[in-house]
């Protein structure tokens, strides 16, 4: 069975994606210029999106990763239960922090991941997502970067998964109802 098998439509093409993400890069890399930056990446859903961005930033960045669990199993919301399941590695007090996330949805997360590395004083603390669904949003958050918005779907792709599958897919897709209900 091939992956597209399981995808209702595609959402956001492969091509599509990768001029949004360029756009981004290259407004990040202006709007931290001589800055430093370093990259927070939420893993795992946001890892390609992480690897495609920082590529379009000509300006020296670092990255680090956190690992956030607030799903599990064959979800498709949230428990609301928020857990690092792996930390920072480097401290980031006086540094100019952005959180790079494949999707925001309700919020929750996010505001959890915020309130944790506001405690460890950084200069600045912003957020690029890639994926922003408003229709969800249950707490107010900030975004400084939003690669595109979305309706209330289940979506997979480019990071994104469903049960630890469809990661590899090249595009942002629907997934079908019948493969989470």
């Amino acid at each position: 069975m091939r992956l597209d098998d399981d995808v209702a439509e595609v959402l956001i093409g492969a091509e599509r994606l990768q001029a949004r993400v360029a756009e981004l890069g290259r407004q990040i890399a202006r709007d931290y210029a001589g800055l430093d930056p370093i990259f927070v990446c939420v893993l795992k859903g946001a890892i390609l999106f992480l690897t495609d961005l920082m590529r379009q930033v000509d300006e020296h960045i670092e990255i680090d990763f956190m690992a956030i669990s607030s799903y599990g199993g064959r979800r498709i919301e949230s428990t609301g239960v928020v857990r690092i399941l792996m930390d920072l590695a480097a401290s980031i007090e006086g540094r100019h922090v952005l959180i790079v996330e494949d999707i925001i949805d309700t919020g929750r997360t996010l505001t959890y991941i915020l309130e944790n590395l506001r405690t460890r004083h950084p200069a600045s603390l912003k957020v690029c997502t890639l994926l922003d669904k408003p229709e969800r949003r249950q707490m107010d958050v900030p975004l400084a970067y939003v690669g595109f918005q979305i309706p209330d779907k289940v979506v997979i792709g480019y990071g994104l998964d469903f049960d630890e599958h469809y990661r590899n897919v090249p595009y942002i897709g629907v997934l079908k109802p019948e493969k989470y209900l």
